[in-house]
């Protein structure tokens, strides 16, 4: 599982890794991460506002930090 975070790297950006990665662990599920800071690389994505989780190149969310609830749904699901 490839999980990216989208984000320049502010406090958001951030704690939506933070958040992703508890969920990971919390799963016991094998995941790479990668935080994508460059601004010619969030663009290729379909999203307007960051921070955006990204799991397995499908764009989960973007704009606003998830619940805990909702980001061990989308992991479970892949």
């Amino acid at each position: 599982m490839l999980i990216k975070i989208l984000g320049s790297g502010c406090a958001k950006c951030n704690r939506l890794e933070q958040l992703t990665r508890e969920a990971v662990a919390e799963l016991g599920i094998e995941a790479s991460f990668e935080h994508v800071k460059d601004m010619d690389k969030i663009m290729a994505y379909p999203i307007m506002t960051t921070p955006a989780l990204v799991i397995d190149e499908k764009v989960k969310v973007s704009g606003r930090i998830p619940s805990k609830d909702e980001l061990l749904g989308w992991i479970r699901a892949v």
